[in-house]
């Protein structure tokens, strides 16, 4: 077969083709049970055996603690905005570090359901920084501290955890990492929630993760809907409602062809780490090189994962997306609240699509410069 095209979208995002070819493989007879894995009773035991599978490889992915419970949920990030503040605020303070859009949408959502205060806002950087921990507003009695790790829309992301205790901080801190989980190592001893949508490294749109710390379990507003409730959730094993199967499935392959991932002599989540350095270091070595391209973004806080750039001459944008479609490199342009180009490099991107991303930079500038 021909070479697929490098998919750079920022969600829905490229899956590996090796999940993808099993998938399209199992679509009418999952493993010679006669059923698409969609037909499946989520009660059945074809496919809690899917489920469990799936939970214990994430969980030794990510190095999970035995004290944190694994949700299966539906809704996305974007729910979880209202999610989050229904279990944990008990209608009391919440402190979020607004450093890009999606961050800025979590604290207007959470406003609906408890005493919200920006603990420090970056919209005069134009959300191209992240300010010292030190210089924090955080609240002693706030029920939980919110920071999204890693802004997908401005490129925005956390390389070390805000440390919260040594602030003088004894809220849990609450993390949106939709856009780099499964992407490098989480520690977890500085967390005690995380979300994220599966559509951007896990697999299909619908599919969301909590992992949540259980004492966080029982603080639900009373106003919280039962399927929301993550105590309701976690005793039910996320089989309180149907679960998103599909996309648990699908996860669970992604899951397993992580663990046996290998890159620069290392294997598992250590290697596609490893690999997602050497890519954005790369592709952000080739933006920096030259005048005829932008990254606004401080080096210190810069995205692996999403990595948004602007040509200095913006007449020249429909040209360079035309010629990036002509050479198999699709969906670089930026979100239409910034502009400029976009190259989302999760971990399906392998180390070819960012090359051949850099050798169409230095072309298309040698024709246009």
């Amino acid at each position: 077969m021909t070479q697929r095209p490098f998919n750079f979208s920022a969600g829905p995002a490229a899956l590996p083709e090796e999940v993808l070819r099993q998938v399209a493989a199992e679509m009418l007879d999952w493993q010679g049970s006669g059923m698409s894995v969609m037909e499946m009773s989520h009660r059945g035991r074809e496919f809690i055996s899917i489920y469990e599978a799936a939970e214990a490889d994430l969980r030794e992915l990510l190095q999970v603690p035995a004290n944190f419970r694994i949700l299966f949920m539906q809704g996305g990030g974007l729910a979880e905005n209202a999610i989050v503040p229904l279990n944990l605020s008990r209608g009391g303070k919440v402190d979020v570090l607004v450093t890009g859009a999606w961050s800025k949408k979590s604290a207007e959502e959470a406003r609906r359901y408890a005493d919200v205060a920006i603990a420090a806002d970056t919209a005069a950087s134009r959300y191209t920084d992240i300010p010292a921990a030190a210089s924090w507003q955080l609240r002693r009695d706030a029920a939980y501290v919110h920071v999204c790790t890693n802004e997908t829309i401005d490129g925005v992301e956390f390389h070390e955890l805000p440390d919260l205790k040594a602030l003088g901080c004894d809220a849990p801190l609450v993390i949106d990492c939709s856009s780099h989980q499964l992407s490098r190592r989480i520690d977890w001893s500085r967390v005690g929630l995380g979300f994220g949508g599966a559509q951007k490294n896990v697999g299909p749109s619908g599919l969301t993760l909590v992992y949540v710390r259980e004492d966080l379990l029982d603080r639900a507003l009373p106003s919280c809907p039962s399927a929301f409730n993550y105590r309701i959730v976690a005793e039910a094993q996320s089989m309180f409602n149907t679960p998103p199967t599909f996309g648990i499935y699908v996860a669970g392959l992604v899951f397993k062809w992580l663990k046996k991932f290998e890159y620069a002599g290392k294997q598992g989540l250590a290697a596609i780490e490893q690999r997602n350095i050497d890519k954005a270091r790369l592709l952000y070595e080739a933006l920096d090189g030259t005048d005829f391209y932008e990254n606004r973004v401080a080096a210190h806080c810069r995205s692996r994962m999403n990595i948004p750039f602007y040509l200095r001459d913006e007449s020249l944008n429909e040209a360079f997306l035309a010629g990036a479609r002509e050479r198999g490199l699709l969906q670089l342009k930026g979100h239409k609240s910034v502009g400029g180009m976009r190259a989302s490099i999760y971990n399906a991107m392998p180390l070819e699509g960012v090359q051949a991303l850099v050798t169409y930079l230095k072309d298309f500038e040698k024709r246009h410069g």
